[in-house]
């Protein structure tokens, strides 16, 4: 796939209720600055009218249509796998995409939320200890960041859901890649005596987000000390991220795994280095600037 080629790009991002997703503006303001034609579709199964589970007749569609790839969102970053002609060693690995490139004819599934929050927690809490670190929730999301905390060298991952089938089926995805004894789980119930020993907490559920209020954890697990990460970015200051801060925690929002799992995927589709840093300031803009976008996903 060339960089620069005639017509310019035709990229979109599949899922259901994406209607206000920040992910258009934010791929086409910096194909602007890169001097690139790019165009940026949303594709709602909500409005297409069609089930999850036609993801793969979508999919079908937009390769017919001349797509160079698409996005991936809930509640299809599973679903769609088994409609791929490849998928990255990532991708497989964790079970889930969000981004498909289309190469040769080919349909090659990656996730660009691995990467994405790699970069997020490198450049925005640098230097934090990784001994023992606990991932509240264990969705594409929880396992995105599950796989990238072993992969910078976490000692070892205590990962928590309500449904304990994900939870167990991730930490045996995780001791198959990095070794026994590298990730753990536990009934919910073990949450707060596990946060009390961590490190560091990560957290990857919907609640927080908008229309799903809420703190996931009791408010008095949190203390000096432990860093905490959200994934979640609408809002930025979610109620875990306020709590943690005003409790004396080290603090990571999902603005920065949200913007860099986008670079990763523009790249992925343009063969274009972006320039992150003005991805991360146009993201921040558009957050603060559009108050009547509301969006129902983790990411995109």
């Amino acid at each position: 796939m060339a960089a620069f080629n005639a017509r310019g790009f035709l990229v979109g991002l599949i899922g259901a209720g994406i209607g206000t997703s920040l992910s258009p503006a934010l791929h086409e303001h910096q194909a602007d600055a890169l001097k690139l034609r790019y165009t940026y579709r949303i594709l709602d199964l909500d409005v297409l009218g069609v089930p999850a589970t036609a993801v793969g007749d979508v999919l079908a569609a937009v390769r017919l249509a001349g797509f160079d790839g698409v996005n991936v969102t809930h509640p299809v970053k599973q679903l769609i796998i088994e409609h791929l002609d490849a998928v990255s060693p990532d991708a497989a690995a964790i079970g889930a995409v969000n981004a498909v490139v289309f190469v040769d004819g080919r349909a090659v599934g990656h996730n660009t939320d691995l990467p994405g929050f790699v970069r997020a927690l490198t450049t925005g809490i640098p230097d934090v200890t990784l001994n023992r670190v606990v991932v509240l929730g264990a969705g594409g999301a929880g396992a995105a960041v599950a796989h990238g905390l072993l992969s910078l060298g976490a000692g070892t991952v205590s990962v928590f859901d309500t449904d304990a089938r994900r939870s167990d089926a991730l930490v045996e995805s995780l001791s198959i890649r990095f070794g026994e004894r590298r990730a753990a789980t536990g009934p919910i119930t073990d949450l707060a005596d596990a946060i009390r020993d961590a490190d560091g907490l990560t957290h990857a559920t919907p609640t927080g987000m908008e229309g799903h209020p809420g703190l996931p954890l009791p408010v008095e697990v949190l203390r000096p000390g432990l860093w905490v990460a959200d994934v979640v970015y609408r809002p930025l200051d979610t109620e875990l991220i306020v709590a943690a801060r005003a409790r004396g925690c080290q603090v990571l929002d999902g603005s920065r795994m949200t913007v860099f799992q986008a670079a990763e995927s523009f790249r992925l589709f343009t063969a274009v280095e972006p320039d992150a840093e003005r991805m991360l300031r146009q993201f921040n803009e558009l957050v603060h600037t559009s108050p009547g976008r509301r969006s129902a996903h983790v990411r995109q």
